[in-house]
């Protein structure tokens, strides 16, 4: 009996992505029943990367790989949204420090929740040891920080 030749190159990454999309609007479909309706995809990543011990918007660009500027627009429509709020620097009170309201750790904590869901639902449908696989395949295949949260301006988006 022939196998079958393996796909053509380009269609990994683009499986990759397409799984991404899937759990990220799916965990974005789920926060939004829960109350977080304006949460987009970029502002997972600026969350977590302000953290529960909050950062400057100077450190915030760095970490998130966009200018300061950009990085302050940011801020400025997760202060509308009430997910951050910024105030003195309790070192250095010319500073201003950015961090997380309790709607924005609300939001970090039930989207941490949600993924344990997914990932659950998703060893259902794969079985837990070949999802394991998968996982310990990945980060073979792309080993290093999983936290790396420069990743929206690499897609475009600040």
């Amino acid at each position: 009996m022939p196998s079958e030749p393996p796909p053509p190159g380009f269609e990994l990454p683009l499986r990759l992505l397409l799984a991404f999309r899937t759990i990220t609007d799916e965990l974005h479909e789920r926060i939004t029943r829960e109350g977080h309706p304006d949460l987009r995809p970029m502002y997972g990543f600026v969350l977590q990367a302000i953290g529960p011990q909050g950062t400057t918007a100077s450190e915030l660009g760095r970490r998130l790989g966009v200018t300061k500027q950009a990085a302050g627009k940011t801020v400025d429509n997760l202060e509308q949204l009430g997910y951050v709020e910024r105030a003195a620097d309790p070192a250095d009170t010319r500073r201003k420090v950015v961090r997380l309201t309790e709607r924005g750790m609300d939001c970090l904590l039930r989207s941490a929740r949600i993924f344990d869901e997914l990932r659950e639902e998703w060893s259902e449908v794969l079985g837990e040891e070949q999802l394991r696989l998968l996982g310990d395949g990945l980060r073979r295949l792309a080993p290093g920080d999983p936290f790396r949260l420069d990743t929206p301006p690499w897609f475009g988006t600040p």
